[in-house]
């Protein structure tokens, strides 16, 4: 029986979306061989609660110690969307304890969540991104760097975080001061990239018994102005199709390009691909390397799919790693 502690919450706004997906890994986990620990992160605050009673974390080693019982883990389960989970901070600590995790390695994760440093490096694997700026905080040239380097409308978004949190879609220049604005309030540093007209699609990719898999591609379909915070999570403001309804040849492609992607980046765990696929191109939008995993979450659909259930898909991502 291994001891397997899932990790959730984190210091972002993704935290509730996070403690969701961390809840329902433990629920759906094969007990007949795990023993869960749903450890809360937050700030400086590592616990794991049972029933009334709350168990402080030892950083020390990454242990418990309930009653006379000291609780070591075989195995962490990564479902911190967001820092510290998703940017390589809690990588390097599980490396240094040398504790195996189901999420991509430091470098991987630091760079994955850097959205323009990763348009970057993607597009040397000959992946299309769409025309950008990057903008720090300090940078009084913002507006006038966009209006020159950009077409209308454009999306302004936080560089570091995910689930949406803080983006904005702009249309007319005089509403970039406040996108920039609300950005601003989520990240130092931000991403303005010009809006490319097209479907949105996603896959999953896992590396299951060495072999490297892709999920069914996923057609996002949201009713909303895009794809936001509040369609990602509120029922009925958007629309998974999984499959998505496209040409065989065109869902090959993206798996082909996510698999190439998945392989390139050195990526590990489950990690979604998300792009716009506009003419015969697809653009690369960003690559999700702790994607949500909640019971309204598109990964699971995607396992579904494909013909794993809950359990098979958490079961996999241990089994990689133990």
């Amino acid at each position: 029986m291994y001891n397997i502690a899932i990790v959730a919450g984190g210091n972002s706004g993704e935290y509730e979306i996070s403690m969701k997906s961390g809840k329902q890994v433990e629920l759906n986990m094969d007990m007949a061989r795990f023993r869960p620990f749903l450890i809360e992160i937050r700030g400086k605050k590592w616990n794991y609660k049972l029933e009334t009673k709350t168990f402080p974390v030892d950083k020390n080693d990454f242990s418990l110690t309930i009653g006379k019982r000291k609780i070591r883990f075989d195995a962490v389960f990564n479902a911190i969307h967001g820092t510290p989970g998703e940017d390589g901070k809690l990588q390097g600590y599980f490396d240094m304890l040398d504790i195996p995790y189901t999420s991509c390695g430091v470098t991987t994760s630091a760079l994955s969540f850097n959205k323009t440093f990763c348009k970057d490096v993607v597009s040397c694997y000959g992946a299309d991104i769409a025309g950008h700026v990057h903008l720090n905080r300090d940078d009084k040239r913002a507006v006038s760097l966009i209006k020159k380097n950009l077409k209308m409308p454009v999306f302004v978004k936080p560089n570091n975080g995910g689930s949406s949190v803080g983006m904005s879609k702009v249309k007319h220049k005089k509403d970039l001061k406040a996108a920039l604005d609300k950005a601003f309030h989520e990240d130092d540093e931000i991403l303005v990239e010009e809006f490319i007209k097209g479907r949105e699609l996603t896959c999953g990719v896992i590396r299951s018994k060495g072999k490297i898999i892709a999920f069914p591609v996923t057609e996002i379909i949201s009713k909303k102005e895009f794809f936001d915070y509040e369609a990602k999570y509120q029922p009925g403001l958007s629309e998974e199709v999984v499959p998505a309804k496209v040409p065989g040849k065109v869902a090959e492609t993206c798996r082909k390009i996510s698999m190439n992607l998945f392989r390139n980046l050195n990526c590990k765990g489950i990690v979604r691909f998300d792009f716009i696929f506009s003419g015969k191109k697809f653009f690369f939008l960003e690559v999700n390397t702790v994607p949500g995993i909640t019971s309204a979450s598109i990964v699971p659909k995607m396992a579904k799919a494909y013909g794993w259930s809950y359990t098979d898909l958490i079961t996999n991502l241990l089994d990689e790693i133990i």
